[in-house]
């Protein structure tokens, strides 16, 4: 199939990029540079010079032109909105398949440190995270678009980690680079479900196969708490463990990956093991701990996540 791949270049986009192109899917990522089209084409995938800032109106003439588009793309809330919008009314009527990143900050509870024994399916209830309520509504928006005949569908990772990701390990690592000891907040019970890079791919490869229109699909290999991943950093560096009030974190890490550090966002995914037979292969972070980086590309704690909002 002809895919497009909007974010083909960035962490979780790339790495969905080279699975399909891996499994002889025909991939077009999007590239703002000649470095980064240079990348594409090392990597078998066709690269498309552009953005969705400038050249939208090229972005949608190749979305509808490919048989299926994924969209993985590191926007501010605003443009995310604006830019998902103008593909779907672009797709309608054309039976085509949407793929839509999300991210599993939309569950996230401030808990300080603490645990929370909520664990959320794709379909529970939930209150959702102000910061992230426009993720939602994007989420929500996708959604719907399968009842104007676009096969549209949502996954929605937990924290990815892989190789040159910089999540919760990266950053605790930072901690222990700036004040010596590996940090956690409170009692750094709280914990975020995460899923390895690679799972992540696979779930979308299954998703474009023979997803449902209109489903979300979590993607969720295990949890741990912040607590445990500092005391394996800490055995790495040699050095100790430190508790750190909120204020505190953010003097160490800024106030949004402090909040990150300091929240919970647990969730399962039947749906997606159940109509996808889809099953992590990678659940071992704390195993990552001690790897030699790759240098990869850049990621966020989970996908699409900017330093002004969650996803």
């Amino acid at each position: 199939m002809r895919v497009l791949v909007i974010g083909a270049t960035g962490f979780v986009g790339g790495g969905v990029a080279r699975h399909l192109a891996g499994a002889d899917h025909d991939v077009t990522g999007l590239a703002r540079s000649a470095d980064a089209a240079e990348r594409l084409t090392r990597q078998g995938i066709t690269p498309l010079r552009g953005d969705v800032d400038d050249g939208l109106a090229e972005v949608v003439a190749a979305a509808t032109a490919s048989g299926a588009v994924v969209f993985a793309a590191q926007l501010d809330a605003e443009a995310e909105e604006r830019v998902v919008t103008r593909l779907l009314d672009a797709l309608a009527g054309s039976g085509k398949t949407f793929l839509f990143t999300s991210g599993s900050g939309v569950l996230l509870q401030r808990t300080g440190g603490a645990w929370s024994e909520d664990s959320f399916a794709e379909d529970d209830p939930f209150t959702v995270e102000p910061l992230a309520a426009r993720r939602l509504a994007v989420e929500q928006l996708v959604r719907a678009a399968a009842g104007r005949d676009v096969r549209a569908i949502v996954v929605r990772p937990g924290m990815v980690w892989g190789p040159g990701d910089h999540g919760h390990v990266p950053l605790i690592r930072r901690s222990a680079e700036r004040t010596g000891a590996a940090c956690y907040v409170g009692e750094g019970l709280n914990t975020y479900s995460h899923v390895h890079l690679d799972d992540v791919a696979r779930l979308f490869g299954l998703a474009l196969a023979r997803g449902t229109a209109g489903a979300l699909y979590h993607a969720v290999a295990g949890e741990t708490p912040t607590r445990w991943i500092a005391e394996a950093v800490a055995r790495e560096r040699g050095c100790a463990t430190r508790s750190l009030t909120v204020a505190e974190a953010t003097t160490v890490w800024g106030a949004f990956d402090a909040l990150i550090l300091a929240a919970s966002s647990r969730c399962r995914a039947p749906r997606s093991r159940r109509e996808l037979g889809w099953a992590p292969r990678h659940t071992d972070l704390l195993g990552a701990v001690g790897a030699p980086p790759s240098g990869r590309a850049d990621a966020r704690p989970f996908a699409g996540v900017r330093d002004t909002a969650l996803p």
